[in-house]
């Protein structure tokens, strides 16, 4: 450690102008060295920087290290605007760190979240140097997680980010005047302290106040519907094909961006493309065993990996294949490795979906009970009320939300005894079922008013009677005919989790998930500016022609 270098606050000119800094961290020795490059609005020393690279450990690899703050970020020049210039500022900077002194010329991207969407942004540049990028817990499609989901909005990491973000735009703008910066930071933490105890539910939810009071750039949301076609700077879904580079992606079951790191590594094979995919029982910030309230035993922790290392060491393994000079990657290759949750194992697969995965359909049925048979003869239709004034509390799932709303899988006792939740629940089952795969339900349902949402959950139910929670989603439905049956599909993204004998699968059907998602107020007003709200009257059926059901991809035992 003591002959690596460190260069602290290097500029990089864009090409308008613009200086952004970067710290360089450059190995013992005279080099050349490839380059791993980061790019970040959160500091280049900050926690989820560390989470995604150990500067010093790649240094000792062997690698070159850049970390860059991106536009108008701590010790980065330019104005602070979420996605608009990464396009460009990453091909820029890329090019600007193949021409380091010490560097080969061969640039590697890594990084998570926000920094996992810079390096799409500059793989879809296309700059000559670009060799492989690692994006980590990630989105493919930023309205299926990043700024909604199922037509409704992601409040709980919406607001929290954008409100924590803009504690930077705040100390800039107010530099000069200690008394304006002292006034303005203060206001902004009094609404980032009072999010639980209410500021979620400040309205219209979809022109938040909060956003105004502060003067700071929202995460993109009400910008993306302001100018639909903005949000091409940090969509990847679509233009996968553009990106002829290797990738390793790493994202966990109860992360908020879950499906976007399954459904780009899906893309990239699709294109035949290389790519690696590791998926942990993790959250967006967790990648230890310990869990919510479970503890997947240790060797789930992301420095053990089932006794196969740290993940940072098998990243670098991976980057002396393709950016250094390991043995290269096959051209057409796909390494898959599963955490399985149930059995607490990792499993090496080489393709996701898996193929083998049985679509297998468990029937809602009368008394709350959950059947792979489907109703023959008429049943009750279940109904409860829905009232935006008290929605169900958001408890546990791929949340990244202030903290008092803690991710992973949570107790569901609290939720399940409500009156407007639903709850649909197996026999104990004498054997194991395997579940890995993509998961929806299908839901036959009634609202009494011209909109409303709903909300789909799978769970585990041990021995005990204790119902965690494993997946779940939400689709929005604008134009609802009151009192007409309609056929709703809820996508609750992925899982892989054995539900073990003696074990008990359970669904519960809502309409809210509240402050994960935004409140639907049952009017049909936009979300801009929606402000009352009306409770609704809600049915989901279940008979013959009207079967109501979850959809588990079941694994055959091998």
């Amino acid at each position: 450690m003591a002959d690596i270098q460190i260069e602290f606050d290097v500029p990089a000119e864009m090409r308008d102008g613009t200086v952004l800094r970067a710290d360089v961290y450059r190995p013992g020795g005279s080099g050349p060295w490839p380059v791993l490059l980061s790019r970040l609005p959160y500091g280049k020393q900050g926690f989820l920087t560390s989470l995604a690279l150990d500067p010093v450990a790649a240094a000792q690899r062997g690698f070159m290290v850049v970390i860059q703050d991106t536009r108008g970020r701590f010790t980065s020049e330019g104005e602070w605007e979420p996605w608009t210039y990464e396009e460009s500022d990453g091909y820029d900077t890329v090019r600007w760190a193949a021409a380091l002194p010490g560097s080969n010329g061969s640039v590697g991207m890594i990084g998570a979240s926000y920094f996992g969407n810079t390096q799409w942004m500059a793989a879809l540049s296309k700059p000559p140097e670009l060799k492989a990028i690692a994006p980590l817990i990630t989105w493919s499609d930023p309205d299926d997680g990043l700024w909604a989901r199922g037509g409704a909005i992601e409040l709980g990491d919406t607001v929290n980010w954008s409100l924590t973000q803009g504690i930077g735009t705040l100390m800039r703008r107010h530099r000069a005047d200690p008394a304006s910066l002292v006034s303005s930071i203060t206001g902004l933490v009094q609404d980032l302290d009072g999010l639980a105890s209410g500021g979620y539910g400040e309205l219209p939810s979809g022109r938040f106040p909060a956003y105004a009071r502060h003067d700071v750039p929202e995460i993109g949301y009400e910008h993306s519907r302001r100018e639909p076609d903005w949000a091409r700077s940090c969509r990847v879904a679509g233009r996968h094909g553009e990106v002829d580079l290797p990738t390793f992606q790493v994202g966990g079951w109860y992360d908020v961006f879950q499906q976007g790191t399954l459904d780009s590594f899906t893309a990239m094979r699709r294109a035949s493309r290389s790519a690696t995919l590791i998926m942990g029982p993790w959250t967006h910030t967790n990648w230890r065993n310990v869990v919510g309230d479970v503890n997947f035993g240790l060797g789930a922790h992301s420095d053990f990996m089932g006794m196969r290392g740290r993940v940072h060491d098998l990243q670098f393994d991976w980057f002396q294949r393709t950016i250094g000079d390991g043995e290269p990657l096959e051209p057409d290759t796909g390494q898959v490795l599963l955490f399985v949750m149930g059995t607490n194992q990792w499993r090496e697969e080489t393709e996701w979906p898996l193929s083998r995965a049985v679509d297998t359909d468990f029937h809602l049925r009368a008394d709350g009970r959950l059947t792979l048979e489907p109703p023959s003869t008429a049943e009750q239709a279940e109904e409860f009320t829905y009232d935006p004034m008290d929605p169900v509390p958001t408890t546990g799932g791929g949340i990244v939300m202030a903290e008092e709303f803690r991710p992973g899988p949570l107790d569901q006792a609290a939720v399940e005894a409500r009156e407007d939740v639903l709850v649909f629940t197996t026999e104990p089952l004498v054997e194991d079922v395997e579940v890995t795969g993509r998961v929806r339900a299908v839901l036959f349902a009634a609202t009494d008013g011209p909109s409303t949402d709903w909300v789909a959950r799978l769970c585990d139910v041990d021995e005990r009677g204790v119902s965690l929670n494993v997946a779940d989603g939400i689709v929005r439905v604008r134009a609802a005919t009151p009192g007409e049956s309609a056929e709703h599909v809820v996508d609750l993204w992925s899982t892989s989790i054995v539900f073990r004998a003696g074990h008990r699968i359970r669904v519960q059907v809502t309409s809210s998930n509240f402050p994960r998602w935004d409140r639907n107020l049952n009017t049909g007003e936009p979300e801009e500016s929606a402000a009352t709200a009306r409770a609704a009257r809600q049915q989901v059926f279940h008979d013959p022609a009207r079967p109501s059901r979850i959809v588990l991809p079941v694994v055959p035992v091998r």
